[in-house]
């Protein structure tokens, strides 16, 4: 029965980055909001394979904010442990969320086949999270819902996408429970992004649940990162070095790609084989052409830079691309190193000190990203330990996330106190920050859940 009071389990990103699932329990009706995989740090990454702490069968529905693994990458297992509701997200989300589930798929197919050849797994056999089965079976659940309009879900219920920037489809859900308004914030965009538009701002909030990735950080404007950008490259090719940029397939990689070919057509950097290895990018690629509404490359823009660049899917042409040191530009996932193409390059190349690995994204504590960024000076890569001996540095501008000032700034339409604030998806130094910051700026208090915690909300 219908209760006057709502539980939010924080069933991932509460107290990590990773991970994005809430579920909201109005007694009655249970409405889950993401589905992402963890990532990074090893007793996270064993979450995954855990049931949660809830009981499957009896969510109602999915909401999913964008397409990114670490809100979309549970779905299947999801199914598996008995999910049988709608799946709604914009049209963008579940194209993009198709592309990235399939591509995961294939990825641990791949892995668990070849740590059984190799013998590297500490499991006999070595066995995917879920196969491409698994992700066959999950998106007929799919259902395509257009931006910035109210969305009957259950009764007394309904939902709103508003667009948020970050990637192509994402948003921020707004939810109407019994007249209350909930706010998901997803994973906020940039104000002034070279590729997307600005984030559409809440103007009203009872419960907010809002990221901090950034929180506490500054990112540099756009137009002062692609001087960097342009130096680094420049400085890598004179060397006789190639430069290699871990970049997440969906629109960070489109992103890299405008600008390396703005630079090339301004003859900022030298003509040198440019390379998108990654079959994810290239189904993203196309996605743009079909999604004009959603971003602002013109279509011409879209052409004439897809021609400058070797766009890679078979597995046979990185094997051989990764094994010449002749200079080029390399893009490939995963933008963090938990997995993908890029591995295959580093494999080979992170003991050439003339090569730069150029971070353009977040990357999660746990990660091989991380690791590196924090000094570590080997790699473990497919059951082996590499020396890695390149050069490396990391542009913060050139991120999808908003940056601490951005946050703050996504909340300044809401004029009436929200009456209970979560920040979520940040690790600690972040979601402090973000947390005195809104005190600061607003006068609003703000709480930090933990993992799998549960908090009760009286809504009358």
């Amino acid at each position: 029965m219908e209760t006057d009071t709502i539980k939010i389990h924080f069933l991932g990103a509460a107290g990590t980055v990773t991970g994005s699932k809430y579920l909201l329990d109005t007694g009655k009706r249970r409405i889950l909001i993401d589905s992402g995989l963890f990532q990074g740090l090893k007793e996270l990454r064993l979450k995954n394979w855990e049931y949660p702490p809830v009981e499957v069968p009896k969510i109602d529905v999915v909401l999913l904010t964008h397409g990114h693994m670490d809100h979309t990458g549970y779905l299947p297992r999801l199914v598996k442990q008995g999910f049988k509701g709608p799946i709604y997200g914009t049209y963008p989300t579940l194209d993009i969320t198709k592309i990235v589930l399939n591509d995961s798929a294939k990825i641990q197919e791949q892995e668990a086949e070849r740590a059984n050849k190799e013998g590297y797994s500490k499991h006999s056999p070595a066995e995917p999270l879920y196969n491409l089965k698994d992700v066959e079976k999950t998106i007929p659940y799919f259902k395509g819902v257009p931006p910035n309009q109210w969305l009957p879900l259950l009764k007394n219920v309904k939902a709103r996408f508003q667009y948020n920037g970050h990637i192509l489809g994402a948003t921020n859900i707004e939810l109407d429970v019994n007249g209350k308004r909930f706010v998901f914030s997803g994973d906020i965009g940039r104000t002034n992004d070279l590729l997307l538009y600005p984030p559409v701002k809440p103007k009203r909030a009872d419960v907010l649940i809002i990221e901090s990735t950034y929180g506490g950080r500054f990112h540099p404007e756009e137009k002062e990162a692609v001087p960097l950008l342009e130096k680094l490259v420049n400085e890598t090719i004179e060397r006789g070095g190639s430069l290699f940029v871990p970049s997440f397939s969906v629109e960070r990689a489109q992103l890299m790609m405008l600008i390396f070919w703005r630079l090339l057509k301004e003859k900022k950097i030298p003509k040198v084989p440019m390379i998108m290895d990654s079959p994810m990018g290239a189904n993203v690629l196309e996605l743009f052409h079909r999604t004009r509404d959603w971003h602002r490359l013109e279509e011409d823009e879209c052409d004439e830079m897809c021609s400058h660049f070797t766009v890679v899917s078979s597995y046979r042409e990185t094997m051989e691309l990764r094994s010449d040191d002749k200079p080029k530009i390399v893009i490939a996932g995963s933008g963090m190193l938990t997995g993908g193409r890029m591995l295959n390059y580093l494999e080979t190349q992170a003991q050439n000190p003339n090569n730069t690995l150029l971070f353009v994204g977040y990357q999660a504590e746990g990660t091989r990203g991380r690791k590196l960024l924090e000094g570590e000076k080997e790699l473990k890569v497919y059951g082996k330990t590499v020396s890695f001996k390149m050069q490396m540095a990391e542009i913060e501008g050139l991120s999808a996330h908003g940056d601490h000032t951005e946050l703050l700034d996504w909340l300044s339409d809401i004029k009436e106190r929200p009456k209970r604030i979560f920040i979520v998806h940040g690790e600690k130094e972040g979601v402090e920050a973000l947390k005195q910051g809104i005190k600061e700026t607003y006068g609003w208090d703000s709480e930090i859940p933990t993992l799998f915690s549960i908090e009760e909300l009286k809504i009358n």
